[in-house]
């Protein structure tokens, strides 16, 4: 079993349950945690959610929160126990007993400034604790990979982990080009999520700042997040198990 199992987030950019089941059995065996995205949720709802929790596999909650506080406070508090009753989410004949329950991380966009981040951060504690749920990990979105790098790039993303860092956020999401410079400046308890990853030989399709999966734990990355070099391939599970051989020089 591959080190870095724990450190491998697949993105679900599909568009339905049937999707979903069927690269879950692919995946099984690989991968322990799932991103959802706008696209799964907005098609599927909280049943997407349910669904991968159900089946023992962690949740990345990628919404990118960003709205005025309260907003975000109650959305991040209604996205906690999304995990609860997991059963009704289940077809009748395959319903399962879940396996487990919370989510394991969440995305707020630090554009929204400190105090929506600081109210996300303790809605996400404090509904948890009311559930009696582990502590959801929350981290900041600073500029998208699919951007291109320009002169202030690396300024814009240390601002807004400084900003990030003091509302009490987990980490950041950000790319493997400004990552030696998060963990410089952090430590190594500031998590951070790497998007952009492309394997060895791999396109760089609508992604501008990317690296392989080598080259972003080398830069310090936490968790790396692989989406259409795994879910597209003819064989997902194999290319996860790539993947993870690449994770492990």
């Amino acid at each position: 079993m591959s080190k870095n199992k724990s450190r491998l987030i697949v993105a679900l950019d599909i568009d339905s349950i049937k999707e979903l089941r069927i690269l879950l059995e692919y995946l099984e065996d690989y991968v322990d945690i799932f991103k959802v995205g706008s696209q799964l949720f907005t098609s599927c709802g909280p049943a997407a959610v349910r669904f991968i929790e159900a089946r023992g596999k962690k949740v990345f909650l990628d919404l990118k929160y960003h709205d005025i506080p309260n907003t975000v406070a109650s959305s991040v508090s209604a996205a906690v126990q999304l995990s609860v009753a997991l059963e009704r989410s289940m077809d009748f004949e395959n319903r399962i007993t879940p396996k487990a329950q919370g989510l394991f991380m969440y995305t707020v966009h630090t554009s929204g400034g400190l105090e929506m981040m600081q109210k996300a951060q303790e809605a996400g504690t404090a509904k948890a604790k009311e559930l009696s749920l582990p502590k959801p990990l929350v981290v900041g979105v600073t500029v998208l990979t699919s951007e291109q790098t320009k002169e202030n790039t690396q300024a814009v993303v240390l601002e807004r982990a400084l900003l990030a860092k003091k509302a009490g956020l987990d980490g950041i999401v950000a790319s493997p080009h400004e990552a030696k410079m998060i963990r410089k400046e952090f430590g190594n308890d500031f998590i951070i999520v790497t998007p952009g990853i492309r394997p060895l030989g791999a396109g760089l399709q609508d992604q501008k700042r990317v690296a392989t999966p080598k080259e972003a734990i080398l830069s310090g990355s936490n968790f790396l997040v692989v989406g259409r070099p795994i879910i597209k391939a003819e064989n997902p599970g194999k290319a996860a198990q790539e993947i993870l051989k690449e994770m492990d020089f």
